[in-house]
């Protein structure tokens, strides 16, 4: 009778023992298909950081060759205005007009001052009142 006992005893044991198993394995289980789930999204997030990332630094390149070609551009522009300036040592530069402009001369006081013609003495004037 002890004998039919320990087996009962021991087969009780065995199928909690199995099924204490089972319920391990399908928790693990459902624990990886979230593990796998985030993963998914992790990764896909990741791609989606890199493109703009790659897009960012498309754009700085492109900003920074448009700045070269800004600056080729611009650069040469403080020669050119003195030259503009020193045209004609004889009568007044443009800067010097802008300069009359801001103490009240008339368009008629520019083209005679200035030696400018009528379009540039209102061009002048237009652009330096405002």
């Amino acid at each position: 009778m002890i004998f039919e006992v320990a087996v009962v005893l021991l087969a009780v044991l065995w199928v909690g023992t199995v099924s204490l198993f089972l319920s391990y394995q399908k928790g693990q289980r459902q624990l990886a298909a979230e593990q796998a789930a985030g993963d998914a999204l992790r990764d896909q997030r990741l791609r989606e950081l890199t493109k703009r990332l790659d897009d960012y630094q498309n754009l700085n390149v492109r900003l920074g060759d448009a700045l070269h070609e800004l600056r080729a551009v611009v650069g040469p522009l403080p020669e050119k205005l003195a030259q503009l300036e020193q045209r004609d040592p004889g009568s007044l530069s443009f800067a010097q007009a802008g300069k009359l402009v801001a103490m009240g001369a008339s368009v008629d006081e520019l083209t005679q001052a200035c030696g400018l013609t009528q379009a540039e003495a209102e061009l002048m004037s237009k652009l330096h009142r405002g």
